[in-house]
């Protein structure tokens, strides 16, 4: 693979577009000082991937419901009310983010998960990773990196459905979407404040306000700290820890979907798509994509390997694991009381230090933003974001 050392973004310039956490705790930037270099055909071959790979989780997705396997992929039965409503009523998926290997040195792109819930790094992908091209005088249109227009349309999306989104009535543009994220968190602050400006671009009346302000009642909705109503709630707090951890708010948006008028991004079925338990499911239906590792509830026979829970986050509670069984590394987390699943090991680029790097590929209605995450062999919280160069 090629690289492009560049000069980094200062700390204030940083600071400055909003980036706060750009340095970690053993002083190094958090943003990388290279850009990958993606020629147009893996550009596109990324872009035909995620696209692909996103109508097979809608097959998936409908199979799940068909077949009531939530218990299989780990989700709460106080979810699936919220699921099978937002499914029924089509609910916009905002966005979400595939983590791929391959793609560059002639490795096949594979599918490492769907982080179709909650998806962070979507500021660095959108605005950072531009800047960077931008500072350096280079062409910061050389990104296969639409993605904030992308958002913008989808917002729109919300009132305009399949009409194409520059038609968004006059009438609709007092629509309010309320932001919250939880307290102490500025990487999912940024995140939630970065897709407020962007509702704001496209027509709404937005706000913001962390979990704990919010008010919600099931017979109306959500209100953010002033008590006003909101029309939309884009909350950046996993599904999953609603439900094990917030069981009165959970009692509230159940009962929300038959009498509230607020409609909650990303919408409760996402959740199906965030279980790597789907994976195996999804390996059963298509088991010969090419965008698929062999992927299974047991351990695999005779292959390399990697264990992890099905909620898991930043490569935490994940196991290597050799062709024989033999345990090569593993990471500490909070996550261990999950189920856990099996997925063969794909091979990711490499660069002269032998670090691996995995692409990241937002897709917001279809695939639209590219940028890549640089670590060790698992990709932990420890990874620096690292932005690419089209040439």
């Amino acid at each position: 693979m090629r690289i492009h050392t560049v000069e980094p973004l200062g700390k204030d310039l940083l600071e400055d577009i909003g980036l706060t956490w750009h340095t970690e705790s053993d002083g190094s930037s958090y943003v990388g000082q290279e850009l990958v270099e993606v020629s147009v055909a893996q550009a596109e071959a990324y872009y035909a991937a995620a696209n692909a790979l996103y109508d097979m989780f809608i097959e998936v997705g409908q199979h799940i419901i068909d077949e009531q396997l939530y218990t299989q992929i780990g989700i709460p039965s106080t979810l699936i009310g919220l699921i099978e409503d937002s499914w029924e009523q089509d609910d916009l998926h905002l966005y979400g983010r595939f983590d791929l290997a391959g793609g560059l040195d002639g490795l096949p792109i594979k599918l490492i998960e769907f982080n179709a819930d909650t998806p962070t790094s979507l500021f660095e992908t959108s605005i950072v990773q531009w800047a960077l091209l931008k500072a350096n005088h280079m062409d910061e249109t050389a990104q296969f990196n639409n993605l904030h227009e992308m958002l913008q349309e989808n917002f729109r999306r919300l009132i305009t459905g399949e009409a194409p989104p520059d038609a968004f009535p006059q009438q609709y543009r007092g629509q309010k979407i309320l932001f919250s994220s939880a307290g102490g968190y500025p990487e999912d602050e940024r995140t939630t404040r970065y897709l407020q400006d962007v509702a704001t671009e496209a027509g709404f009346y937005t706000d913001y306000c962390y979990l704990h302000q919010a008010g919600f009642t099931s017979e109306e909705g959500v209100f953010n700290a002033d008590g006003q109503l909101a029309d939309f709630w884009f909350k950046l707090y996993p599904w999953e820890d609603i439900a094990a951890e917030e069981l009165e708010l959970m009692r509230i948006l159940d009962a929300m979907r038959s009498w509230g008028q607020t409609r909650v991004l990303n919408p409760a079925y996402t959740l199906l798509f965030q279980s790597k338990g789907t994976m195996a499911l999804l390996y059963e239906l298509f088991p010969d994509s090419p965008y698929l590792l062999p992927t299974a509830f047991e351990p695999l026979d005779a292959v390399a390997q990697v264990s992890k829970k099905m909620f898991g986050r930043e490569g935490a509670n994940m196991a290597l694991l050799d062709s024989d069984g033999t345990l090569l590394s593993r990471t500490d987390g909070p996550y261990d009381h999950h189920k856990t699943i099996y997925q063969q090991r794909a091979a990711f680029p490499q660069d002269s230090a032998q670090q691996h790097y995995q692409a990241g590929v937002f897709f917001a209605w279809e695939a639209c933003g590219l940028g890549f995450r640089r670590g060790g062999a698992i990709i932990d919280d420890r990874a620096k974001f690292v932005g690419h160069l089209i040439a």
